[in-house]
């Protein structure tokens, strides 16, 4: 890919970077447009970003930037006190405001940098039904996210106790600082201009999907170590990648990083097995080795080594949980891979590997996808659920065809690499 020589050991402070990052997801991530107002949800750790953030998007010309914090200590002792029947419910007033604020055009920013085994200790049963009950106040939001009726992006702060958990024999002094290196350079803010080498890597990848979407394929073939996966693609599918435009006309970078193109798969027409190749950190639980076989587009097995129940418990979350909203293929060479870390956060982890999504598909990758009913995306292939749940299913011994619409199939990857076009 096209970007700037990075140098992390350069002069630039710790201060300076986090200026840059905060730069970038104003004007990289959201493309801020003025006048607009920003609703940013950040936990209580990132609060020195969150402060930086503000400030460029008050200089881009937001009107008004709202944050609201969440801290993982109160949910721990929501699980250790709370009430039995409590864990149903949700703060549904809280959603319905972010929905609104979206649709009058407000956009969305996220800080994330959860613990990734913040819940490992808790009842699954507890987890599972307080993730359904915010999952479903949380629908009419994230239904505006999932078809970009708003520009929006996800960026990451290192917090002491997902940087413990990427580096746990370092003192957590140690761990945040490295942690916080890796998010600089994967955000590609250790470069002499970090909005240029966002443009360069953009244009890469938008070549990229103008490739795939020329050939227009039925189905990709994964091939792998446990993995033998025909993913059948919806009716009408698009690939995105890196800058995408959102129906009011922003275009926004959806993740920083980001190094994936994307699209839809057909809900009914995925067959097969597959291994994920790195683990899954999911509402604080770490879920490893997950192994799933599909028929018909809906996973019929599963298990995993670590946090099977957990996984079972999300799959049971609705009719779609069972079945793809997202494939993304991602090279093995990809900058973040080549760091050799496993972030224990998607985010990061999903821009190592290819990988698929169970639940909601994204209307952008359907074309014309924004002006049609929820029918119509049904019947083009569109999964519908509460959720959308990233794992990794590529590595440098997974090979993907393309397959065309007369079964014809053409090297995509060998060995995790994209095949010259």
């Amino acid at each position: 890919m096209n970007e700037q020589v990075r140098n992390p050991s350069a002069a630039a402070s710790h201060a300076e970077r986090l200026d840059r990052l905060a730069e970038v997801a104003v004007r990289v991530g959201l493309g801020l447009r003025p006048g607009q107002e920003v609703v940013m949800t950040a936990p209580l750790e990132a609060v020195a970003l969150v402060r930086r953030i503000t400030e460029h998007a008050y200089r881009a010309g937001a009107s008004l930037v709202t944050t609201l914090f969440s801290d993982e200590e109160a949910t721990l002792l929501r699980f250790r006190h709370g009430r039995e029947d409590g864990f149903d419910a949700a703060a549904g007033w809280l959603y319905d405001g972010m929905a609104a604020a979206f649709r009058n055009g407000a956009a969305r920013l996220a800080v994330v940098g959860e613990d990734p085994s913040l819940l490992a200790q808790q009842d699954p049963e507890k987890v599972a039904r307080a993730n359904r009950a915010r999952s479903k106040a949380y629908m009419p939001a994230l239904n505006l996210i999932a078809g970009f009726d708003t520009n929006w992006t996800i960026v990451s702060a290192a917090t002491p106790a997902w940087a413990k958990a990427v580096f746990p024999d370092d003192p957590e002094e140690v761990a945040v600082a490295r942690l916080w290196d890796a998010i600089f350079s994967a955000s590609r803010v250790d470069t002499q201009d970090p909005i240029a080498a966002w443009a360069a890597h953009n244009a890469s990848l938008q070549a990229r999907t103008r490739v795939l979407n020329e050939k227009s394929y039925a189905a990709l073939h994964f091939k792998g170590p446990g993995t033998d996966l025909r993913v059948g693609l919806a009716d009408g599918h698009e690939w995105n990648g890196g800058a995408t435009k959102a129906k009011n006309g922003v275009v926004c970078n959806a993740n920083i990083p980001t190094e994936e193109v994307f699209t839809t798969p057909h809900k009914d027409r995925v067959e097969g097995t597959v291994t994920s190749t790195k683990p899954l950190s999911y509402q604080g639980t770490l879920i490893q080795d997950i192994q799933v076989r599909f028929e018909n587009g809906r996973i019929v097995e599963a298990r995993a080594r670590t946090g099977e129940a957990v996984l079972r418990k999300v799959l049971e979350t609705d009719e779609g949980a069972r079945r793809l909203g997202e494939v993304a293929l991602v090279p093995d060479s990809s900058p973040i891979s080549r760091s050799g870390l496993l972030f224990l956060n998607t985010l990061f982890d999903e821009n190592a590997s290819s990988h698929i999504a169970l639940g909601q598909a994204y209307s952008k990758c359907i074309r014309d996808g924004g002006s049609m009913s929820e029918d119509e995306l049904a019947a083009r292939g569109a999964n519908r659920s509460l959720i959308h749940i990233d794992w990794m299913i590529g590595s440098n011994r997974v090979d993907v065809d393309g397959i065309a619409a007369d079964g014809r199939a053409e090297p995509l990857m060998r060995g995790g690499e994209w095949v010259s076009a």
